[in-house]
C-alpha cells in the first residue's frame, strides 16, 4: 500500500466515483497491490524472515509503500484443520 502521506490518484478517482454509482458513506479509498507466495515446507520464523526480506528488497518500494506479511491458510489446510478439530 502507498504510505498515507503519498498522493493516491487512483484511490481518489474511485472515491469520487462511488457516490455516482450509488455507494455512500465511504470517506477514503487507497489503492494497493497484493502478492501471494506459496511456501514449500513449514512457515516458521526463518521462512517469515525470508519473506519479509523479499517484500522489503524486491516487492515493495519502501520509499513510498508500506507492506504487511500475513499467513493465510488455503482452503485445503482449513478443511484439514476443521476435520481435526471435529475428531
Amino acid at each position: 500500500m502507498l504510505k498515507p502521506e503519498i498522493l493516491d490518484p487512483q484511490g481518489q478517482a474511485v472515491q469520487r466515483a462511488l457516490p455516482r454509482l450509488g455507494f455512500e458513506g465511504i470517506s477514503d479509498v487507497r489503492q494497493g497491490k497484493r502478492f501471494e507466495l506459496e511456501v514449500e515446507g513449514p512457515v516458521d520464523d526463518a521462512a517469515l524472515a525470508r519473506i519479509r526480506e523479499i517484500a522489503e528488497t524486491f516487492l515493495a518500494n519502501t520509499v513510498i509503500e508500506d507492506f504487511d506479511v500475513r499467513i493465510e491458510a488455503d482452503q485445503a489446510d482449513s478443511a484439514a484443520l476443521a476435520a481435526k478439530a471435529e475428531s
